[in-house]
């Protein structure tokens, strides 16, 4: 790094006899006196400022900041005017490209993060402050679950702040930073007869949606996008190619969660179903935003509908039809006279992919396969969700000796003479 101090009080003037001599300048006496310059990573010159007397003090300033420069430390000055919401702010807004995903992060960062820790300096933060964090945090947010996905935000960002050379490192990923546990509760699916007792709670145009959650596996926003164009009855197979979501308080077509365009078995009772469905309720052509509010439109023929012959508003749905069913089934308590139904996040329209998941396992499907049909990016994940219900080895062996022994057979010996 070539390094540079100006001093302000003195100036070098040629003078008749051709000899340079330094004289005072202007600003003598007065302001800081030096100026310690350098030339950053990115190309442009830094400087920081020194009173008189203090020449040796810029020049260990020089020093250092060539010391960091060479073991990759190095921390751009103008980090200490920018605070973490500053640079959130335009972080979150470039961070990926998924419009929901975006919104999400911006959503978790305005909430829990920049009210604690929106107005400190880059470069001031330590892991003390990210512990102090954490324990607001924690009162203000009861779920583990949740707490460990703001956090991971708040990580994020602080990553992207040291890959731009603004700090040296990641407070959040100090030793002493405990993360947030995740949630270890245990997904327990519904039963056949919750399941179909659900379906019968519905309103009739909506009880179909049960079969196609339940039966293939789809999540909320691809059941309320399913078209007819993605039917294929006579092949056995289910197109899930876009969803319906809210995005912005306004509802577009989508690519599924992850973009995950898959193929998924459609059951002959399922297929039965909704043709019965269909032929009671046809299709509804509706037109909405391709991905964005302003995205260019695109017209599906939606197998579910709500009102005035539009797509279902899923929150509509989710207070004033899912919550009296579930009530209705007896897995939620109905509520007081003029109260609101429980929350139950655990028993969201979800709980049909999970009944939909544990019946495949049931059968001995492998987990790629489920994972392929549940549309997650990883089979490890779907591994880590439903591994405990799975067929245990014990099971296994309980079945295969007791298949041995209720096969017919015409001799009093035992299993140990079988071939």
């Amino acid at each position: 790094m070539a390094g540079h101090i100006q001093d302000r009080w003195y100036k070098t003037e040629n003078v008749p006899d051709g000899k340079p001599r330094r004289v005072k300048t202007d600003r003598y006496g007065t302001g800081q006196r030096y100026r310690a310059r350098y030339i950053g990573p990115d190309g442009t010159e830094k400087s920081k400022s020194f009173p008189d007397k203090q020449k040796r003090l810029a020049e260990q300033w020089l020093n250092e900041t060539a010391a960091d420069m060479a073991r990759g430390q190095y921390v751009d000055p103008r980090a200490g005017r920018i605070t973490f919401r500053q640079f959130a702010e335009k972080w979150v807004a470039t961070h990926t490209t998924e419009v929901n995903s975006r919104e999400a992060a911006e959503r978790r960062l305005r909430l829990h993060a920049y009210p604690y820790i929106g107005t400190r300096p880059l470069p001031s933060f330590q892991p003390g402050h990210i512990r102090t964090w954490l324990g607001e945090l924690e009162a203000a947010v009861p779920a583990a679950s949740h707490r460990r996905i703001v956090f991971g935000t708040v990580s994020a960002a602080f990553s992207a702040a040291l890959d731009d050379g603004l700090i040296g490192k990641n407070p959040c990923k100090a030793k002493s930073v405990q993360v947030p546990k995740p949630s270890h509760a245990r997904v327990i699916p519904w039963t056949a007869h919750q399941v179909f007792g659900m379906r019968s709670a519905l309103p009739e145009h909506l009880r179909a949606t049960v079969d196609v959650a339940s039966g293939c596996g789809l999540r909320q926003g691809e059941v309320f996008g399913l078209s007819e164009e993605e039917l294929d009855y006579e092949g056995g197979w289910l197109a899930v190619g876009h969803q319906l979501k809210r995005i912005r308080g306004k509802f577009v077509f989508a690519l599924p969660k992850g973009g995950k365009v898959r193929d998924v078995p459609l059951p002959s009772t399922v297929a039965d179903a909704l043709k019965a469905h269909s032929k009671e309720h046809p299709p509804t052509r509706v037109t909405l935003p391709w991905r964005t509010p302003d995205g260019p439109p695109v017209t599906k023929s939606l197998l579910f509908t709500g009102s005035a012959s539009s797509h279902v508003r899923v929150s509509y749905f989710n207070d004033f039809m899912w919550k009296p069913a579930l009530a209705a089934v007896g897995i939620i308590p109905e509520p007081e006279e003029g109260e609101r139904y429980a929350s139950a996040p655990e028993h969201g329209m979800h709980a049909l992919r999970h009944f939909y998941a544990s019946v495949l396992l049931d059968a001995g499907e492998n987990i790629r396969a489920l994972s392929q049909y549940l549309g997650h990016a990883d089979p490890g994940f779907t591994l880590r969700t439903y591994t405990h219900l799975m067929p245990s080895s014990e099971g296994r062996t309980r079945k295969a000796v007791e298949a041995l022994y209720s096969a017919p057979r015409d001799h009093d010996h035992g299993p140990e003479t079988a071939q």
